[in-house]
């Protein structure tokens, strides 16, 4: 059997990266560095739709394959028990935007790294963000967008963090398939995440974990 899950998570072929997934469960084999290529599978995903070569039906069916390969994976990771909690994180995909695939993995990443994920989902509106803050009081905000119309959204949200007194509270980072060191600067962010292990390892330095 292929061992390579990369690549066939990549192509979509689900019975295939589930088996592998198993097999190497079975072998004990380290489940991070199992999450890690499945994350790594699901970047190409993403780069195959920005090149227009997938279609929202394959990422929906891309996300229902790594849900089934995290189903899998997560006892393996927490030994049956509750991972213990890094710290606080809320996090969504920015006004405007409906693109989820990157946000989720993320979000899987940071859960199984032992962050408290508060996943506000797609098209979130800027209020949303701020009371989520004040009622988690999460120290890191991760905003997600797609489509460079969500520059703006990011903007808006971390000046609205600002009128709320919450920015100095808070380190946000922001992630997606546009984003550089310009956009970060244009929207008053912290930092930004090229991938999914970038945005764990931006939460655990600045919470210490």
């Amino acid at each position: 059997m292929a061992k390579d899950l990369v690549n066939t998570l990549a192509d979509l072929k689900e019975d295939e990266a589930i088996a592998i997934v198993q097999e190497r469960l079975s072998k004990n084999e380290d489940p991070m560095k199992i999450l890690n290529e499945a994350g790594r599978g699901m970047e190409i995903v993403g780069k195959r739709f920005s090149e227009s070569r997938y279609f929202i039906p394959d990422l929906v069916y891309s996300g229902e394959i790594l849900k089934k390969i995290n189903e899998l994976v997560k006892p393996k990771l927490t030994g049956g028990g509750e991972v213990k909690k890094g710290g606080k994180v809320v996090i969504g995909t920015v006004a405007g935007d409906i693109h989820d695939i990157g946000k989720d993995i993320v979000v899987f990443m940071l859960d199984v790294s032992g962050f408290e994920v508060t996943d506000l989902g797609i098209d979130v509106p800027v209020q949303k963000f701020i009371d989520a803050i004040k009622e988690t009081k999460a120290p890191v905000v991760g905003m997600s967008g797609f489509l460079t119309l969500a520059f703006d959204s990011m903007k808006q949200t971390v000046d609205a963090m600002k009128e709320a007194g919450l920015r100095e509270q808070v380190k946000v980072m922001i992630g997606g398939g546009q984003i550089t060191d310009e956009v970060v600067k244009y929207t008053g962010a912290d930092a930004f995440g090229k991938d999914a292990m970038a945005g764990v390892t931006l939460a655990r330095k600045w919470t210490g974990n």
